[in-house]
């Protein structure tokens, strides 16, 4: 014997489905910066003392960044192959937690974005932290390092050498070719653009690592 179901009912068993398929966490959509390919070189300072903070702020040397900007990240990393040049990456996501302490610590918004207001840009995984290397993997020259909180590492920075500012120029024109943001007073980061729209996250580069096995 054939059964025979309302079709309301039908429809509700389908919504039911469709529900329980979207209900994955929003850290689901953090994956490993090994997803990458071309491969980028990570050199994850806060996962040591090597860092503006002096201390260990993450506990294993690992970077993840949302499927969005991964998937960004790889055509970045395709296009500058072509110049036999590739990406560093020191930071992507970072959890809630990280940032606060070190909102804590700088509370200068041109450096370090305040919880408080946005809950972080890193937060979210939209955001990387990037310098350009050679096929050696050495880095370019740049007008600042990493992390430094002074006018050396803003955009419309006019000192340092000719050489330095066209690096940093490339960075910025082949990041913003490929959806990518740069935000003023940092030459290296930059935000996927519609970063608003995604979810700031505290979950631990730990427990990422753990669910990647």
């Amino acid at each position: 014997m054939v059964m025979r179901f309302p079709l309301r009912f039908l429809v509700a068993i389908i919504l039911a489905t469709l529900a329980n398929a979207q209900a994955a966490p929003p850290e689901a959509d953090l994956v490993p910066l090994e997803t990458v390919q071309p491969p980028c070189l990570p050199e994850v300072r806060y996962a040591t003392r090597h860092n503006f903070t002096g201390t260990v702020l993450y506990p294993l040397p690992r970077v993840f960044l949302h499927r969005d900007t991964a998937r960004a990240l790889a055509r970045v990393q395709r296009d500058l192959q072509k110049r036999g040049l590739g990406l560093k990456v020191w930071d992507a996501y970072r959890p809630l937690s990280v940032q606060q302490k070190m909102w804590n610590l700088i509370r200068d918004e041109r450096y370090v974005s305040n919880p408080a207001k946005n809950k972080g840009r890193h937060t979210r995984g939209t955001a990387v932290d990037v310098t350009l290397i050679d096929q050696r993997g050495r880095e370019l020259p740049m007008p600042s390092d990493f992390d430094d909180f002074t006018e050396r590492a803003h955009r419309d920075y006019r000192g340092g050498t000719a050489e330095e500012r066209r690096n940093r120029q490339l960075l910025e024109d082949v990041m913003t070719r490929h959806g990518f943001v740069g935000y003023p007073t940092e030459w290296w980061h930059f935000d996927l653009r519609g970063w608003e729209k995604y979810p700031a996250l505290d979950v631990s580069p730990a427990q990422l690592a753990n669910a990647c096995r």
